[in-house]
């Protein structure tokens, strides 16, 4: 029986740890010079700064949407630092009423840009208080209650909202629609991640090598934030069983005593394919059934393995359930049965078990 184990706080989860708030505020660019990777979207959020510079007037309206850990906090901050304005940060969940929104939106001075991550996960009611904001600048609050209630229209400076999500499949079309500039940015490749290593261990002080950096680039599921806390765990290792220095070496040794193999999978993402092959004949199971399987919740295989899994090509989601597929096979050492899918069969049909 395969054992079930504790989903949190995967090292190679690409959600923002308590340990990654030092570290990456210290290693984020400042500049779209410095930014690396992602090159579609900086040279466009480029042209559209300058454009609004020119102008003399705030930004248009920004959504970046895309995987966590890519950098979206980050290149908020840098539109606000070309921009020559204030950065003020907020999340969805945390804007609870109105007038949470209105205190925020009435305390910026013009041009200022307000970054909301987690946009998808504003209240409704919220929401409708941000359209008018969007669109006119100003704001409606209701003063008083019953029939003595009256509407107070206040002004509000010209503004950029940059809004940030994971889910951009779950907003609104009217808010969705309001944002002038939509970006999405994309995983790394292995070389971009390995000049985002160089880059963080200079920084750090980590002697790194080109070839250690590019080891562990090809390990980090190509997400920068996984890529620095990698990056601080091989240090350790330098630390103890070497020189200091981070080399291929080491960065095998390390991570494989971490559990992460060459493609990134962790014990959690092979404890899951090996669930589909021996426990059902490489399915397809369903969700509900493999979840109850392994002792977690259906929605954290959704949301957690099962993203990074379709990316490789070692799953896919049918609408009879799950299947492995003939690369997640041969990934894992397990002998190919007859039926098992191929990679050009899979789709992306959601479950329906």
């Amino acid at each position: 029986m395969i054992e079930t184990g504790d989903f949190s706080n995967r090292i190679v989860s690409a959600e923002l740890m308590e340990e990654d708030t030092a570290i990456e505020k210290g290693l984020r660019p400042l500049s779209l010079a410095e930014y690396i990777g992602q090159d579609k979207v900086k040279e466009n959020m480029a042209i559209y700064i300058e454009a609004a510079k020119r102008r003399e007037g705030a930004l248009d309206h920004v959504l970046l949407y895309g995987p966590p850990g890519l950098g979206k906090t980050t290149l908020s901050a840098i539109i606000a630092k070309e921009m020559g304005v204030n950065l003020r940060i907020t999340t969805g969940p945390a804007i609870e009423r109105a007038g949470d929104l209105a205190a925020i939106l009435t305390n910026l001075s013009p041009g200022d840009v307000l970054f909301i991550d987690e946009i998808h996960r504003l209240n409704r009611a919220v929401e409708e208080i941000l359209y008018p904001a969007l669109e006119d600048h100003a704001i409606d609050i209701i003063v008083g209650k019953g029939p003595s209630a009256r509407s107070l229209r206040v002004e509000l400076p010209e503004f950029t909202l940059v809004g940030a999500t994971t889910r951009a499949g779950q907003l609104s079309a009217p808010l969705r629609d309001r944002f002038g500039i939509v970006q999405r940015l994309e995983l790394y490749s292995p070389e971009q991640l390995s000049e985002i290593v160089l880059r963080s261990s200079r920084i750090l002080g980590i002697p790194c090598t080109a070839e250690g950096a590019m080891e562990l680039a090809r390990r980090s599921r190509g997400t920068p934030r996984i890529a620095n806390r990698l990056l601080k765990r091989v240090r350790d290792f330098a630390d103890v069983l070497g020189n200091g220095e981070i080399t291929d070496i080491i960065t095998r040794t390390a991570l494989d005593r971490l559990e992460i193999d060459d493609k990134g999978l962790d014990n959690v993402d092979r404890r899951m394919l090996e669930m589909i092959i021996k426990g059902y004949g490489g399915g397809p199971v369903g969700l509900e059934t493999l979840a109850a399987a392994l002792g977690e919740e259906a929605i954290t295989l959704e949301d957690v393995c099962e993203p990074f899994l379709m990316q490789l090509g070692f799953l896919s989601r049918t609408p009879r359930g799950r299947c492995a597929t003939l690369l997640a096979y041969a990934h894992l050492g397990y002998p190919v049965p007859q039926g098992a899918v191929q990679p050009d069969q899979m789709t992306l049909l959601d479950d329906t078990e």
